[in-house]
């Protein structure tokens, strides 16, 4: 099971929000590589990256820092990206910086050909972030609720090559109220590629039922307000991880 810290990005500092609303953004660092560092010291194996600006301006935004992390880690663990992601020229730029893995959120949604196209160039490369609330998928930073069902789309998208599906649950996501393991899980068993659960990360507990349903085929957890919070000890959750997978 991979615990993925988030390291969110907004105007160059590593901030929290509640539910994806901008206003609602906490500092937690102004040196998100020194932030990048802690985590990998700490145990992760692979870092969660969010350009929150380039995610409502539809380019990026936050490069400077992204790039900082990449030189202070990129050599140790993999790190993924989303945010503000729209063309190839883009994706190629940061994997050619040391970017691991690049996540594709509402272009997917809105132009599944350019996902499609990206899976062909980028093979391997590619990870799908769909946020849903009850079932059904939110657009451009969760302000857009589509009809499109989540399995549904994740099984097209499956089709074109990516290589694993992020399922974040946002009526949960910031508010500490426990993952949607269910929902996960129903997504996960539908797919033959990776689910990683994001959204609503609370303790312990929530790493055990993960753990349980590993098989299901969910390798991983974004883990976010919980460790910036103190509601999860990252490192105790790594222990617990090597300890059930012992």
């Amino acid at each position: 099971m991979l615990l993925i810290p988030a390291i969110d990005l907004k105007d160059g500092q590593c901030v929290r929000l509640k539910q994806g609303d901008m206003e609602q953004s906490t500092v937690f660092s102004d040196d998100p590589a020194a932030m990048a560092r802690h985590w990998v010291e700490q145990g992760a194996r692979r870092l969660h990256l969010v350009d929150l600006n380039g995610a409502f301006a539809g380019k990026p935004r936050n490069e400077a820092a992204i790039r900082s992390i990449l030189r202070e880690v990129g050599d140790e663990v993999d790190v993924q990206l989303g945010g503000g992601i729209r063309d190839l020229d883009t994706i190629e730029r940061y994997l050619d910086a040391g970017l691991r893995y690049v996540i594709i959120g509402t272009a997917a949604v809105k132009n599944p050909g350019f996902l499609q196209d990206a899976c062909t160039a980028f093979g391997g490369h590619i990870i799908v972030g769909l946020d849903a609330k009850d079932g059904k998928v939110a657009t451009d930073g969760w302000s857009k609720l589509t009809g499109h069902e989540v399995v549904d789309l994740a099984r097209k998208f499956e089709d074109y090559g990516v290589e694993a599906v992020i399922y974040t649950d946002i009526g949960r996501d910031g508010m500490l109220t426990g993952l949607n393991v269910e929902a996960t899980v129903r997504l996960a068993q539908a797919l033959s590629i990776p689910v990683i659960a994001s959204g609503g990360l609370s303790g312990l507990d929530d790493i055990r039922r993960l753990c349980e349903v590993e098989a299901e085929g969910v390798e991983g957890v974004i883990c976010g307000r919980a460790i910036y919070s103190g509601a999860l000890d990252f490192a105790a959750a790594m222990r617990l991880v090597e300890e059930l997978g012992a």
